[in-house]
């Protein structure tokens, strides 16, 4: 077998840009599954998959035996999102020899009835809790509502009546917050369709908790939003729409319809122009489960995204995956992004859990003369960008979205993050530079490092904050490792300008002591930031541009160049480069090697910035860099690194705020950046 996917005999006529169609999708789910079957031996043996020593992914050695239960579960459960799609376009499937049918129903059938060594435990069995169970069965469900021919057929009634009561425990138990309610809807919903009885009190209260969630531009209260809004919220909710919903809740499915197609307006502005995926929010081992959106799109009434361009941005999400060698390992997808990494996971993930990933394959749920099959691919608004970048706001979930006609490449700014949180935290997430783990000793990439230098931190004498003349918990080391913004606020765009704040400290540590006030200009292929210090003690900080990775081992070139007292660093590796240039509020710039960090390569360079203040009462400043990025291998112009001709530096402006300037850059365009009243704009 292959090391990776390939597409065979690709189409060039339907898909002159990716070559894939409905049949290279079939082959694709097939490949995967092929490789995943590996770890199965014979029919009665379970799909299960390698743990990882020493990663804390889920099960642990001394975990109690539902966590094995479950991270069994999550295979069987999870797989099923490249099974049933199969099995839905051809009952006869097989792979490696075993009846996809014949396995999925043999297996469920065992995990959900007692006298089984796989067998689940019940909600009565385990402690008053929330477990990953319940997340399974409404994936599990989920896929059944899609494709409801698949396995429920082809049970006896006893058979039925046994998988029907465990389901109908796990679904009337107890849920967690925000999306897990959609796990609870899609399972008593199942119920119901097949004839079980179900507490409709209990199904009404979680669709109406599901649509209290909607904040607008149709993005659902995460506690910071992330890919859930459309992976789970718009996928789920759009096949249960269309099972179950339209009949039975017609009002409450129209005004879910309604905030899909809200969202749908910016959604393929997510994708890089050849449908790379963004590394960014939680979950990251779940890679693909966004594109998802795509097919989900021609499944709502009237479908709001042009057919070509989706299929387009689909496919290419699946080969940006499939067609690496690091993606796989142990012949499953990596925890990670592309390799595994342990800075991309979470302590709920488990070997099984990425494949939630192939949430795309319910396109081969829509018929063969679905527009999503049948269009010509093209570029979409790419196209008409040419070499122009275009900034998209969502204010109500404090997004934004820039996409780089000269790069092809897309940026996702997070402007509402309430914690530390790297998945969240960084300035900008790029489609085509994964970000970096945190570097204690500064200069993290798309971070803004902190690192106190007040003697009181050092001394572990804490009376900073408190005027007691005690001592609080302040121990010294603490303070020895840069960190970074404990949050972020949205304050909204005025002039063109992008407003955001950072507190590197949170309430009660005096807040406002510890912010820095962002001013972003979006220009093609980058960002100037002018960004206001108020950091009221003496400190160091840093500020990092994207890794490149060091490939194959080979170190990323570094440049250095100024103009008059300008200075730019560069680095590039093949096909990709960063340049960063310092105009004010910056001591200088340095290239660091990083360890472990990347989400590419072992190694990687990152170009900081560096600034260094010991005064007891530092001044207010403006930290004032161009960040820019490519993905080709064309020198820099001077133009390109030092776009700003003009930095006029203005102590009071005339609105009557403090410390802002006016910018006039090199292609004429003049731009005021001017902090009036932020602290009053700010949302979280």
């Amino acid at each position: 077998m292959n090391n990776v996917f390939e597409v065979k005999d690709p189409d060039h006529h339907l898909s002159p840009l990716t070559g894939m169609t409905r049949r290279h999708y079939i082959d694709c789910a097939r490949y995967v599954l092929e490789r995943a079957f590996k770890h199965v031996k014979s029919f009665e043996q379970p799909i299960v998959f390698p743990t990882i020593p020493g990663s804390k992914s889920y099960p642990q050695p001394n975990d109690p035996p539902w966590r094995t239960r479950s991270h069994e579960f999550e295979a069987l459960e999870r797989t099923f999102n490249l099974a049933a799609p199969l099995i839905h376009v051809n009952p006869e499937a097989s792979i490696r020899g075993l009846k996809l049918r014949d396995y999925y129903l043999h297996h469920f059938h065992r995990a959900l009835t007692p006298g089984n060594p796989n067998s689940l435990p019940m909600p009565e069995e385990l402690p008053d809790a929330t477990y990953q169970f319940t997340c399974e069965f409404g994936g599990w469900t989920k896929t059944m509502l899609l494709m409801p021919e698949v396995l429920w057929p082809h049970w006896t009634k006893q058979q039925q009546d046994d998988v029907a009561a465990a389901i109908s425990k796990w679904a009337h138990h107890r849920t967690t917050q925000n999306n897990w309610r959609l796990f609870n809807i899609c399972a008593l919903s199942w119920l119901k369709l097949k004839g079980y009885a179900i507490d409709d009190a209990l199904l009404k209260s979680h669709l109406l908790w599901i649509a209290s969630y909607h904040a607008g531009n149709g993005w659902y209260l995460e506690q910071s939003y992330n890919y859930y809004t459309i992976s789970l919220f718009v996928v789920y909710g759009t096949i249960w729409n269309r099972a179950f919903g339209d009949k039975y809740y017609p009002e409450i499915a129209a005004v879910l319809e309604q905030s899909f197609n809200e969202l749908f307006k910016t959604y393929p502005k997510f994708f890089g122009r050849d449908g790379f995926i963004n590394m960014w929010a939680r979950s990251i081992c779940y890679r693909l489960w966004i594109s998802g959106g795509f097919p989900a799109a021609f499944m709502l009434k009237s479908p709001p995204l042009d057919p070509g361009w989706a299929r387009r941005l689909c496919s290419g999400s699946l080969l940006q995956f499939t067609t690496r060698e690091d993606f796989f390992v142990n012949d499953i997808p990596a925890l990670g992004f592309y390799g595994h990494r342990e800075f991309a996971i979470q302590n709920y993930s488990c070997p099984a859990s990425p494949f939630i990933m192939f949430l795309p394959f319910i396109a081969l749920a829509l018929p063969e003369n679905s527009p999503f099959w049948t269009a010509q691919e093209h570029d979409g608004m790419w196209t008409e960008l040419g070499r122009q970048s275009q900034r998209t706001v969502l204010e109500k979930p404090g997004l934004v979205l820039v996409n780089h006609g000269s790069t092809g490449a897309s940026e996702i700014i997070s402007g509402k993050v309430y914690d530390d949180d790297h998945n969240y935290s960084k300035l900008v997430f790029n489609t085509h530079f994964p970000w970096e783990d945190h570097n204690p000793r500064g200069g993290t990439s798309q971070e803004y490092c902190f690192r106190s230098l007040d003697p009181r931190d050092l001394s572990g004498l804490d009376i900073n904050f408190y005027l007691t003349g005690r001592a609080v918990d302040n121990a010294a080391a603490k303070s020895a490792d840069f960190s970074t913004s404990q949050s972020s606020l949205f304050n909204g765009v005025r002039g063109n300008v992008l407003y955001r704040q950072l507190l590197m400290r949170k309430p009660p540590n005096n807040g406002v002591g510890y912010i820095i006030d962002l001013a972003e200009i979006t220009i093609p292929s980058g960002v100037i930031r002018v960004d206001r210090c108020r950091l009221a003690f003496e400190h160091e900080l840093t500020l990092g541009h994207y890794g490149l990775p060091h490939l194959h081992r080979k170190q990323a070139e570094v440049e250095s160049f100024h103009q008059g007292n300008w200075k730019a660093l560069t680095a590039s590796i093949p096909g990709r480069q960063v340049a960063l240039a310092i105009y004010h509020g910056w001591d200088c710039l340095n290239a660091q090697v990083h360890q472990g960090l990347n989400s590419e390569a072992d190694e990687s360079t990152v170009l900081t910035s560096y600034r260094k203040r010991t005064a007891k009462n530092p001044s207010m400043e403006l930290l004032i860099s161009v960040m820019r990025h490519k993905t080709d291998d064309s020198p820099w112009t001077k133009a390109e690194l030092f776009p700003i001709e003009v930095v006029n530096l203005m102590d009071v402006l005339p609105s009557g705020s403090v410390m802002g300037a006016e910018l006039v850059l090199s292609d004429g365009a003049k731009y005021l950046v001017d902090f009036k009243d932020v602290d009053g704009y700010k949302s979280c």
